[in-house]
């Protein structure tokens, strides 16, 4: 059996969803840790409710496959600020089980990097 779209589909459903838990934790808990890597950085504080963008606004995108490659090209660019303001230190490192120490950050930036050329597929609100 051979279904793009279905397997689009469940790429699209599991990385919004996972990235989407991310952003309601933030909303509950706020960000300014966040906040306060973005000026250890030399960047403005202010910068971090760009995460609302790129873990509520853009996972929803991606779910409900509205805009689903500018969608997941945000959570490129949410992917990529998180690892090089909180995980940089971990990109060459490995876990005690072997794994990379950045997989989780990985799944997400090369996941929504796949559906930024993939697209939403046939089942989606609007391409």
């Amino acid at each position: 059996m051979n279904n793009p779209d279905i397997g689009k589909l469940i790429l699209r459903l599991a990385l919004g969803l996972m990235m989407l838990l991310h952003g309601i934790d933030k909303l509950m808990h706020g960000v300014s840790g966040i906040a306060g890597m973005l000026t250890s950085h030399g960047l403005p504080g202010w910068l971090a409710f760009g995460v609302f963008i790129g873990e509520i606004v853009a996972p929803l995108m991606v779910l409900i496959g509205f805009q689903t490659r500018i969608g997941a090209g945000l959570m490129v660019v949410n992917m990529l600020f998180a690892i090089l303001l909180a995980h940089a230190g971990q990109i060459f490192t490995l876990t005690s089980h072997g794994g990379w120490g950045i997989e989780l950050q990985a799944f997400y930036l090369f996941t929504a990097a796949a559906l930024v050329f993939l697209g939403g597929g046939k089942y989606v609100v609007k391409n």
